[in-house]
């Protein structure tokens, strides 16, 4: 199962020091996440211990988000579905709990229907298909963003690309996101949560970014909570050296990277 992922494509950069640290024999995971937990202190927003147990171990009926929040035991299949959230909880355990905390607290709010209801909905979004999208905080980097927003896809990721290693990275966070690139295809898009950072955050090294990001998306979602306004689309195999062929056409292709919509509003967050 696990020979399927290409380690070597970027859109793995920010989970694998994760799956490196697992020191993995074969496709068995769930002790390797366990250890990894217990040596990094994991825990959910309650403080208790977090555990990847067997999906049996969830009750049924029991919603998953709220057994976690209880519990501090994470369900866990044997897919590649579960095994990403798991290298996602160990790369940005706090967004992971606040993420969980607000699940949780709407679901003890009001209840489990048919409905999510708006903060839920985001939240699982997040969970699920979410990239972070860290732009230096400047004249170029806002203006990029705006192209984005716009979805003046072009401007931004063929005339704008040299911004992008430099002033600009992406960092996946969904797991369901990098579940489905595994197989790339261009269609595949994230919901991308923009996050301005200073010259200092660019001149850190690969753990200290990760652990400045999941501090700082972290303490947003703790002090602001979260919608789908918070939200702008962007194809992951555009962004610019993520895939090859990546000429003017490539981004011209109105199949995949489609104008805006008059009635529909681009938002973010800094």
């Amino acid at each position: 199962m696990l020979a399927q992922i290409d380690w070597a494509r970027p859109w793995y950069d920010a989970v694998r020091p994760a799956f490196e640290r697992l020191a993995l024999e074969g496709d068995a995971f769930v002790d390797a996440f366990n250890r990894n937990a217990q040596a990094l202190d994991l825990r959910n927003h309650a403080g208790l211990p977090l555990r990847f147990v067997p999906q049996a171990a969830l009750p049924e009926g029991r919603a998953y988000e709220d057994f976690i929040g209880a519990t501090g035991q994470v369900p866990t299949r044997d897919n590649l579905h579960d095994f990403f959230n798991g290298l996602v909880w160990q790369t940005f355990p706090r967004i992971k709990r606040e993420l969980n905390a607000l699940q949780a607290a709407q679901i003890a709010q009001a209840g489990v229907g048919k409905s999510r209801g708006p903060a839920r909905d985001a939240a699982t979004i997040f969970d699920e298909n979410a990239a972070l999208l860290v732009v230096r905080d400047s004249e170029e980097g806002r203006a990029l963003v705006d192209d984005l927003r716009g979805h003046r896809w072009l401007d931004a990721l063929f005339h704008k690309r040299s911004l992008f290693g430099r002033d600009v990275q992406v960092w996946l966070f969904g797991h369901a996101l990098m579940e489905k690139l595994v197989a790339p295809r261009k269609a595949i898009t994230a919901h991308v949560r923009v996050v301005f950072a200073g010259d200092a955050f660019f001149a850190l090294d690969h753990d200290a970014r990760r652990g400045w990001l999941d501090e700082h998306v972290a303490f947003q979602l703790a002090r602001e909570g979260l919608s789908t306004a918070a939200f702008t689309p962007l194809q992951a195999l555009g962004v610019p050296g993520w895939w090859p062929g990546q000429d003017a056409d490539f981004y011209l292709d109105t199949t995949v990277f489609r104008a805006k919509r008059p009635d529909r509003q681009g938002a973010g967050n800094g």
